[in-house]
């Protein structure tokens, strides 16, 4: 029997061998949504490549697995031929022998081991991201989304269990429903007793005669499903909001995952958001910094007075307190900081000019005459 194709996870992925577990969740985010299937219909190559990444994160984002692939190479049954396809010892380090043989042998070694799992038992269905972007003054009042999803949901024509209404299911004879099937392999220590998945249910543990028309027997249908996302007032980018229940069915019963929302907070024109606070900038003429003035401020609740006292300097930064982003944790808000800008005309009218000159004349400072 020949040895698996060996696979670079992280190759595929795109990361280093010492990526952390965030590099790995990024770039596996980033690959499913260019390779999914309904980003890509019909196309066979990125249908293999989304299987193949879903493989190596699978393994990756496991610490357990990824530890496993680390040393060995594989992951899951030890592959013909001994650990990573070679003979002897040599990879293992420090490791415990009875909690390794257990896993890879179950308890035929008299390991620790993995029990088989029930394959009719109910499991969650998977949860689901969705990177929404929405405007500075969706983020300052709060909002209320409604989006469209493509997920899995539980066939409505066999209520989820892959049958044709009205033809039988049969316990799978082959593995008595347990989904799994143990095997004798050789091993250096002599023969061994090894669970695997069963060939004739594929796992499942029964035998579906007629399958649903519908669903081709898998018990889900891929369907666009509309979600209201409810979006507190103060979030940022990077925010990551929780939607329960709302992702991909479960299997045999199982509940549904949940649906994540990732946040991107669009710039905005009129303000330079900095954490809780607002930035903007005013434009005043050299009269107004010099003698002080009142000038009107846009904030997202209207139109603010702000007093700009006599001999202000070009560049001075004033503040409308609790007029910024509310805080998403706690309460209030931030302030609205005020960058004072102070216009020089370029082009004076010859009035402008001569009281510009004597103003030069009364200060003592040298100007350039016309």
């Amino acid at each position: 029997m020949a040895a698996p194709e060996k696979k670079d996870f992280y190759e595929i992925l795109g990361v280093g061998r010492g990526a952390s577990a965030d590099e790995i969740k990024r770039a596996y985010r980033k690959l499913t949504r260019k390779y999914h299937p309904d980003a890509n219909p019909g196309d066979k190559q990125a249908e293999k490549k989304y299987k193949e990444i879903n493989e190596a994160n699978e393994a990756l984002s496991d610490p357990k697995k990824r530890a496993q692939y680390d040393q060995f190479g594989y992951v899951g049954d030890m592959p013909p031929g001994g650990a990573g396809g070679g003979s002897g010892f040599g990879g293992f380090q420090s490791a415990d022998f009875g909690d390794i043989f257990g896993d890879l042998f179950g308890s035929a070694f008299g390991g620790s081991g993995r029990r088989a799992s029930n394959p009719n038992a109910p499991r969650q269905g998977s949860d689901l991201e969705y990177s929404m972007q929405i405007t500075l003054e969706d983020a300052y009042r709060g909002a209320s989304k409604k989006i469209s999803i493509p997920r899995l949901e539980t066939c409505e024509q066999c209520k989820g269990d892959g049958a044709e209404p009205g033809s039988k299911v049969k316990t799978c004879p082959t593995c008595g429903g347990k989904g799994q099937v143990q095997q004798a392999i050789n091993t250096p220590f002599g023969q061994m007793a090894q669970t695997a998945t069963c060939p004739s249910c594929r796992g499942k543990g029964k035998i579906i005669e007629t399958p649903c028309t519908k669903c081709r027997g898998q018990g889900r249908v891929r369907k666009q499903h509309s979600v209201e996302v409810k979006i507190p007032a103060g979030v940022d980018t990077g925010i990551r909001l929780r939607v329960s229940g709302q992702g991909e069915a479960g299997i045999n019963g199982g509940p549904s995952g949940d649906l994540f929302i990732l946040l991107e907070v669009r710039p905005d024109k009129r303000f330079q958001r900095r954490g809780d606070d607002l930035n903007v900038a005013v434009d005043i003429e050299y009269p107004q910094a010099a003698l002080g003035c009142e000038v009107k401020i846009e904030t997202f609740d209207g139109m603010e007075t702000l007093d700009i006292p006599a001999g202000t300097q070009p560049g001075s930064k004033l503040r409308i307190k609790k007029h910024g982003m509310p805080k998403l944790r706690g309460s209030g808000k931030g302030d609205m900081n005020i960058l004072v800008r102070v216009k020089v005309i370029k082009k004076p009218s010859a009035k402008e000019r001569e009281l510009l000159e004597q103003l030069a004349t009364e200060m003592k400072v040298q100007v350039k005459k016309k």
